[in-house]
């Protein structure tokens, strides 16, 4: 076999590389920098865009925490509410309270007239004003026959417009309020009889039609009692699995094909938990639509693969030593995993399940599906009752006209991001708290 001949191959010096080399440094060092703009750029896009949503998100929604309340003066006439005298408890609750919210409204204008007009203006308060002075009266019936100055929620468009919201410049055509509202409302604000509270009702009401009586507490109340049967089912169940399939089951196609679909079932979109729920669930078991039981069980399925993933990586974490020295001072496999393993890994179970209880927390798809969409006045006693919960509804609020819904949708998200943040960080800090470097 000839060699070649080493008189016909070039000869490069280091001068030459290193000119080559030298030659070479400015492009890779501009494309270095392209690159590292191209990762700012991209990182400032993202932040712009959650500080533009939650920007938005506040802007809408803080107004909802403050509820406008209209100052009345209401004449508790005995003749109204007690008409014989004897102070019968049924007779006062039967009573016809929106007379009374009527006659006060007439006392502060006395010179509206006809039908019309006087309807206007008692739109100037919220429709639960008579049930707001049969709740007082009730609560107190020694004011039967007094004359009280007394605070009742303006209705949502004089809310609206007190907030700003509406534009007074425009004419009467093209905003929901009339011209006589207007100069009532002044008239009542030039006197002191105008002013903003906190909204109690927003965290302490049921769903309504009515916007300004509005409140996420039934929302609320569903949402504990379905992440507590989805915590109660779903971490115990999945911390089992994970120990099972690390320490305990055999390696063959039986294990593999199950952690293939544990892998799977974490991916799948939520809504085909929601079909298997009322399948399932509703359908087979004819458990009740849109009680907090059937949405934790959802909930549960949908919250397992991600649970134990995450119980898996916990106890892969724990060095092997650990298990060597239990088994080497003779303790059984049991005590070794019960004992030394399972301890050292719970913290990282923990914050795996505290994630995916915050999934579950802002999910929506699947419990409509099982009907817990229905609109729900009562605030749920149990976990049988029939429910709702903050996403959907967020949901159901987003999807009617009156601007006042708008406020309190904004307003139920950031309570909902507040929940998702906190639960969020509370694991970012258990993490940090329990996290052990070997």
């Amino acid at each position: 076999m000839n060699k070649p001949n080493s008189a016909t191959v070039p000869a490069t010096s280091g001068r030459d590389i290193k000119t080559i080399v030298n030659a070479s440094l400015p492009r890779r060092h501009a494309a270095e920098r392209r690159f590292r703009w191209y990762g700012l750029i991209a990182i400032s896009l993202g932040l712009a865009f959650v500080v533009l949503m939650f920007a938005n998100i506040i802007g809408k929604g803080y107004s909802a925490f403050w509820q406008t309340y209209v100052q009345v003066p209401i004449s508790f006439d005995a003749a109204v509410l007690d008409p014989q005298g004897n102070r019968d408890a049924k007779a006062i609750e039967g009573a016809d309270y929106g007379a009374l919210v009527r006659a006060g409204l007439r006392a502060v204008f006395p010179n509206v007239q006809g039908r019309g007009e006087l309807r206007t203006l008692y739109a100037l308060v919220s429709s639960d004003a008579p049930q707001e002075l049969r709740r007082t009266v009730m609560a107190n019936p020694a004011l039967i026959g007094a004359t009280q100055e007394v605070w009742l929620l303006a209705s949502a468009t004089v809310d609206t417009f007190v907030k700003g919201n509406i534009d007074r410049t425009l004419d009467e055509t093209e905003r929901p309020i009339k011209d006589n509202q207007v100069a009532w409302i002044d008239k009542l604000a030039a006197a002191g009889k105008v002013e903003q509270r906190f909204n109690t009702l927003l965290f302490g009401s049921g769903d309504s039609r009515e916007p300004e009586q509005a409140g996420i507490r039934g929302a609320l109340m569903g949402s504990f009692y379905t992440l507590l049967v989805t915590f109660l089912l779903s971490f115990p169940i999945g911390v089992a699995t994970a120990v099972y399939l690390e320490e305990f089951a055999p390696k063959n196609r039986w294990t593999d094909l199950i952690e293939v679909n544990i892998n799977n079932l974490a991916a799948v979109p939520s809504i085909v938990f929601g079909l298997l729920g009322l399948a399932v669930f509703i359908n087979f078991f004819g458990l009740p639509r849109s009680a907090p039981l059937v949405g934790g069980l959802v909930l549960s399925l949908m919250t397992l693969p991600v649970i134990i993933i995450a119980g898996r990586a916990a106890l892969t974490s724990v060095p092997p030593s650990i298990r060597e020295a239990a088994l080497g001072m003779g303790a059984s496999k049991l005590q070794m995993v019960g004992h030394h393993v399972l301890p050292l890994a719970l913290p990282g179970m923990l914050t795996g399940s505290i994630i995916g209880m915050a999934r579950a927390l802002g999910e929506s798809a699947p419990l409509l599906m099982i009907g817990m969409v229905a609109f729900i006045v009562d605030v749920p006693r149990g976990f049988m009752d029939p429910a709702t919960v903050l996403p959907v509804q967020i949901y159901l609020w987003a999807d009617l006209p009156e601007r006042a819904f708008v406020e309190r949708t904004s307003a139920a998200i950031m309570v909902l991001l507040g929940f998702m943040i906190l639960m969020n960080g509370l694991a970012i800090v258990l993490r940090k708290r329990f996290e052990r470097r070997w």
